[in-house]
């Protein structure tokens, strides 16, 4: 079997995975947007389906106060005796915690706070049967990779906190993993950034709190320099599969143009693990990997592909849908308007770092065809829905049903930082079908009313202003259906369906 990276394409960073049998699961990190923490499970390694989220109530994953790209970083995913554990952060409320559940579906426990603060927090559970608890942080030790032992079902720190290993000197070492191979204890981490000189690097000890000796080949991956699709690689994980093999998934992103700007976001990639006479692991091709590999030893199992269209006919939606920070309870309904998502707006918009009635997934090809049936009759000018392509609320193309000077009117705009520009046309009586062509350099925007069918072109927007380069942070584009400005009693935006069709 041959693949190609990315094995999970668009805004899925900071992967980390476990193997239960025959079975792997992988999670990743979600930022601001929740549900947070999606779970995938792969018989192969290649071919991922999700299944589910770890953090699925506002109990579990508050998000009100995270600012844009806060909220969840870096989760890392265990298993141990029947049970499965995510650790992970949640930067501006509860800082590290881990939650647990006996299936990958869930439902997963409430959080259980660690008392060692940081980000990226990482479990290794010993032979011996102690806990060890990782995360990077700064403290009066310096910055690098720290390490207490808790217990299991408390969460309370068992030791004082240790710094363990600074690095190898490059910038932000982070994104700890431990593990016990063959007599030693192997820490893996990231360092340079998450940019363009990201990359893994890996010391070993016989004791868990080292002295650790650096690997003499690091680093062990890392695309920084090289002229490859896929740059910025690291933040990676490792296990070993039935045939005996290792390999590793890490994080890399795809450049569109140049200069090098990606939107997609940092994405999922998977790369073979080989290990040196004197015992050390480099991942892929000495320390590279390929968009085209050969994939493991293990039977290919492919899972459906997902239809084009959700006509929202179904009680819940589905895994691909999120919404920015936590809804509000009156924001989004399948039932008020059976076949319909209805979306109700309120005071917050796309330009707030807030939550507005937004139902969004993630754009995970550069070329493909999006599209939504939109009834909506907006009684002021403050209210709109549409569709979004959505950044953050400083950077985003939007195409929306408004009144303007008292017409209900078809509005594009492009916000690019303090710039913004908007085209105006009229808009048709009765529902209207609105519609983006995303290509690797340029979004496409028109409309076509249901009564006269003609469509009608309203302008594009290039793709590397909604670039992390540009625009900042550590998430990727999202599509998302909206409605901003209502009050809650006037009449709602009715969305009959939405499209998702890849092109490429």
């Amino acid at each position: 079997m041959r693949y190609a990276n990315p094995v999970i394409p668009g805004f899925y960073p900071d992967p980390s995975i476990c193997r239960v049998d025959d079975d792997f699961y992988l999670v990743t990190s979600t930022f601001e947007y929740f549900p947070g923490v999606p779970i995938f499970h792969s018989k192969d390694l290649v071919n991922w389906r999700q299944i589910g989220h770890c953090l699925t109530t506002k109990e579990q994953l508050p998000l009100s106060k995270a600012w844009t790209s806060g909220g969840i970083y870096a989760p890392t995913l265990r298993y141990h005796k029947g049970w499965f554990y995510m650790v992970t952060t949640n930067l501006g409320h509860c800082g590290n915690f881990y939650v647990k559940s006996m299936t990958p579906e869930g439902p997963w426990s409430d959080p259980i706070p660690v008392a060692q603060d940081g980000i990226d927090p990482s479990l290794l559970f010993d032979e011996d049967g102690r806990v060890y608890f990782q995360s990077s942080r700064v403290d009066d030790q310096g910055s690098g990779i720290y390490q207490c032992e808790i217990d299991p079902e408390t969460g309370r720190r068992l030791t004082e906190s240790h710094l363990i290993w600074r690095g190898t000197g490059g910038a932000h070492p982070e994104a700890p993993h431990l593990y016990q191979i063959d007599g030693y204890y192997y820490l893996m981490i990231a360092e340079g950034g998450t940019e363009y000189g990201h990359m893994a690097t890996v010391a070993r000890s016989k004791d868990p709190y080292g002295p650790y000796e650096a690997c003499p080949y690091n680093p062990i991956l890392s695309h920084r320099s090289l002229d490859s699709p896929i740059q910025a690689t690291g933040h990676a994980d490792m296990l070993q599969i039935q045939d005996g093999s290792w390999w590793a998934v890490f994080l890399g992103i795809r450049p569109v143009s140049y200069p090098k700007r990606h939107h997609l976001g940092r994405e999922v990639c998977l790369a073979p693990v080989t290990w040196t006479a004197d015992g050390w692991p480099i991942v892929g091709e000495e320390g590279r990997m390929e968009p085209v590999m050969k994939g493991p030893e293990l039977t290919e199992v492919r899972w459906p592909k997902k239809p084009v269209r959700d006509d929202f006919n179904e009680p819940m939606l589905g895994h691909d849908w999120m919404f920015l920070r936590n809804p509000a309870a009156n924001s989004w309904s399948l039932s008020e308007h059976p076949g319909h998502l209805t979306l109700r707006g309120n005071e917050t918009t796309l330009d707030d770092a807030g939550a507005p009635a937004f139902v969004g997934r993630r754009l995970r090809h550069f070329s493909c065809r999006i599209a939504a049936a939109l009834e909506f009759e907006p009684v002021n000018e403050r209210e709109e829905a549409g569709l979004t392509v959505f950044m953050n609320e400083n950077y985003h193309y939007d195409l929306a049903v408004r009144l303007v000077e008292g017409r209900k009117s078809i509005v594009f705009r492009r916000t690019v930082g303090s710039l913004r520009v908007q085209k105006i046309k009229d808009c048709p009586e009765g529902p209207v079908e609105l519609n983006i062509r995303a290509l690797p350099e340029r979004f496409e925007f028109s409309f076509r009313s249901h009564a006269e069918g003609a469509g009608v072109e309203m302008g594009w927007g290039e793709t590397h202003l909604l670039s992390t380069e540009v625009a900042g942070g550590f998430t990727g584009v999202i599509l998302a259906m909206y409605a901003t400005g209502q009050t809650g009693g006037e009449a709602p935006a009715l969305f009959d369906w939405f499209d998702y069709e890849p092109l490429d």
